[in-house]
């Protein structure tokens, strides 16, 4: 059986101070199968099993389009919010 693999887009597109790790909002990265560059490891950290969920075609019930999720990193006084987006992988 062949297991179909999708890239993930992450993009940071909220949050409520300043980041301390220096990301701003509207940075992106693309999940394929490295950490991405730059991406905070405390982010990463909080983010992986929903990116990891996209990549091998799962979804998530409670969102209303099945490609697409947010997550927020671990830093509850900065709140960086995250978009991730489910991507054909190009070959």
């Amino acid at each position: 059986m062949e297991r179909r693999q999708y890239d993930v887009a992450i993009k940071l597109v909220g949050n409520q101070k300043p980041c301390h790790g220096g990301h701003k909002v509207g940075d992106e990265w693309l999940w394929q199968d490295k950490t991405p560059g730059g991406l905070c490891w405390a982010a990463y950290n909080s983010i992986f099993p929903f990116a990891l969920t996209l990549k091998y075609g799962g979804s998530f019930p409670w969102q209303e389009n099945p490609d697409v999720i947010t997550a927020s990193c671990p830093d509850g006084e900065v709140v960086n919010v995250f978009e991730l987006r489910r991507m054909p992988r190009k070959q």
